[in-house]
């Protein structure tokens, strides 16, 4: 269904300057064969919208995504196992994800009025706590998508996991999350961008989210990789990753704040990075990841957020040439466990919180271990299993502030980290930051940032330590997320739109952004290039069926003329 729509203020946003009228699509049916969305149309997502396996999502440069609000957030878009997307966003043309309510220019204090963007793949993930999977790395282990709802017991479309961490789901460039993390129920809200066992070869670069009711990005297992992150108004966890994910990240921007007057968790921002290892905690595969150039800012007010650093259930994460400032509480704060029934370090004969931080990178658990460790851990390369090196950290100013780090020996001088002693902004590492008044929401008293220039000054300028030349991380010589002489949110961004961005000129990064899918297969249902094996599953489950991807010469149903097809193309 469409119907003529007025793009609000959309010309009041400089990256939608060339959209005035748009065509509404009203969305509500799943998404069985390969589709495009186009920056001539809006799209209101009406529930929850599943893009099928065998189908591709491509959402155009300059397209809106902007959904009506309701009481619960209802629509909402997931992407299955076997389907893939391509947001191909740019620096001049994003694609923004929100709802009507947005007028693109005007920061509000509001979330939970969409869904949000959930990604489900093949990889490996660590979760021994769903009947049935296995302590052991398996194939065959899955889990439910938090904030999804089956359509009945069994249903694969929320299920995520699989035996291939090179999974390909597509490629998402520039793309501005707003205002979304639908409530399901206590515990159970959908994150602004959440990934579910997404493997390497899936591309995100350039992504943000702006207001989430629940965490900004959560990645559960998986090797996926992000390069250039901003959340920032986040009502729980900014980012959160769980279940073995053995990722890397690159420029990643947490501003704490809140979305909505709530508790903190529910609209009020809770830690910065929560890093949880496997569920349970001895078993593999295990988070083990390296983050390169992150700028956390936290609520400088007592207690207003927790953690910069939340650690739990043997994660092992390293954080190297970043900016850690403004902290309410703990830079590094040790949880042991999740409390939802996982047994946290040292359980079953793991190693202990303290000696997760001297243990050698290539050291790996022998409890339920794979049989090859070395094609499961590849995201460290040199150093210990936790690291915060080469590193500045200002004004965290609570009494217990370093109390954990400093046992923990972060501040060794073998560690090349930089502790600005004091609180005066003339010695902050960054170039600008403004903050409003204090005002106070869901019982915490909040500095919210309205002005921020994040780019690197005085000793975040430089680094010792580079990132490695490994075909993902991109050269880096300074600490924190931005280089001192440019700022990759101008432009594209919601902060830059909504005026928090105050950096002048505001040069940006040149980097290529996303491309569309490679020329489709006939046969290829589950996207990865081939028709092979898998794909005849996929398609001996669809015979007899109509509306079916299978349905290779639209003739309406999936029979012997499309299984011909199938087998012509068979690699």
């Amino acid at each position: 269904m469409k119907s003529r729509k007025l793009v609000i203020g959309a010309c009041g946003a400089a990256a939608l300057c060339g959209v005035a009228v748009a065509e509404e699509v009203l969305v509500s049916e799943n998404i069985s064969k390969s589709t495009i969305w186009t920056a001539d149309n809006t799209y209101n997502l009406q529930n929850q919208v599943y893009v099928l396996p065998g189908a591709t999502l491509t959402i155009e440069a300059g397209t809106l995504v902007a959904s009506t609000p309701t009481a619960d957030g209802s629509g909402s878009l997931a992407v299955c196992r076997g389907a893939k997307i391509f947001v191909l966003g740019t620096a001049e043309n994003p694609v923004i994800m929100t709802s009507t309510n947005d007028d693109l220019v005007t920061w509000r204090a509001a979330a939970n009025e969409w869904g949000n963007l959930t990604i489900m793949g093949d990889a490996y993930i660590g979760d021994s706590l769903t009947p049935g999977n296995t302590a052991t790395p398996n194939a065959a282990n899955r889990s439910a998508m938090e904030g999804l709802t089956a359509d009945f017991p069994g249903d694969t479309k929320v299920l995520y996991g699989g035996g291939n961490d090179d999974d390909d789901s597509g490629c998402i460039s520039y793309l501005s999350i707003r205002y979304g993390g639908r409530v399901i129920g206590l515990a159970n809200e959908l994150n602004g961008l959440s990934l579910g066992g997404i493997g390497r070869e899936t591309d995100i670069k350039f992504v943000e989210i702006m207001n989430n009711v629940d965490d900004g990005i959560e990645i559960w297992g998986g090797t996926v990789g992000i390069r250039g992150a901003s959340v920032w108004n986040i009502g729980d966890d900014s980012i959160d990753v769980d279940q073995g994910w053995r990722g890397k990240m690159q420029n990643v921007l947490v501003v704490q704040g809140y979305s909505v007057d709530a508790s903190q968790g529910s609209g009020v921002g809770d830690n910065g990075f929560e890093m949880d290892g496997a569920e349970d905690s001895d078993a593999q595969p295990v988070t083990t990841a390296t983050i390169y150039n992150a700028t956390f800012i936290g609520q400088p007010a007592p207690g207003a957020g927790d953690g910069a650093t939340a650690w739990r259930d043997n994660a092992r994460v390293q954080f190297r040439n970043s900016i850690f400032m403004d902290c309410g509480e703990k830079v590094v704060r040790f949880d042991n466990e999740d409390g939802d029934g996982s047994q946290g370090y040292g359980f079953n004969g793991t190693l202990s919180w303290s000696d997760t931080w001297t243990t050698p990178w290539n050291v790996t658990s022998t409890v339920n271990a794979p049989s090859d460790p070395g094609m499961f851990y590849t995201a460290q390369t040199s150093g210990r299993l936790i690291e915060m090196t080469g590193s500045v950290f200002f004004r965290n100013l609570d009494s217990a502030a370093y109390t954990e780090a400093d046992a923990r020996g972060v501040f060794d001088p073998a560690n090349d980290n930089v502790l600005i002693p004091g609180f005066d902004p003339a010695d902050q590492p960054i170039a600008s930051i403004d903050r409003a008044k204090p005002v106070v929401v869901g019982g915490k008293t909040m500095l919210q940032v309205i002005g921020l220039d994040p780019r690197a000054v005085g000793p975040a300028a430089s680094a010792d330590m580079l990132p490695p030349d490994d075909g993902f991380f991109m050269p880096a010589n300074y600490r924190g997320a931005f280089a001192p002489d440019s700022n990759w949110l101008c432009g594209w961004s919601a902060a830059y739109n909504y005026g928090f961005i105050t950096t002048p000129k505001c040069a940006t990064v040149s980097e290529a952004p996303c491309t569309g899918p490679d020329p489709e297969v006939p046969g290829d249902l589950n996207g990865d290039g081939i028709v092979d094996g898998t794909d005849l599953g996929i398609f001996l489950g669809d015979w007899g069926e109509m509306d079916s991807p299978a349905d290779f010469d639209g003739s309406g149903t999936v029979d012997g003329s499309d299984l011909a097809v199938l087998l012509g193309n068979w690699s």
